[in-house]
């Protein structure tokens, strides 16, 4: 009997994990609000001047995928 384990906790494709961290990096930067600075990390350093919602965000990440 072979023992495998199928976990969903990492991606096995490099691209895959790419396109998760900078998900996450973009939503930590320009939707969660920075609890001491009361914006967004992105707004405090002059980057973005408003706050994103996350369905731009995805939206975002679906335009750039299908370009690419």
């Amino acid at each position: 009997m072979r023992c495998t384990q199928l976990t969903n906790a990492f991606s096995k494709k490099l691209s895959n994990l790419k396109a998760a961290v900078a998900l996450h990096f973009a939503h930590y930067d320009f939707v969660r609000i920075h609890p001491s600075l009361r914006v967004t990390s992105a707004m405090a350093a002059g980057v973005s001047d408003r706050l994103w919602f996350i369905e731009e965000l995805i939206d975002i990440a679906i335009d750039g995928r299908d370009a690419a």
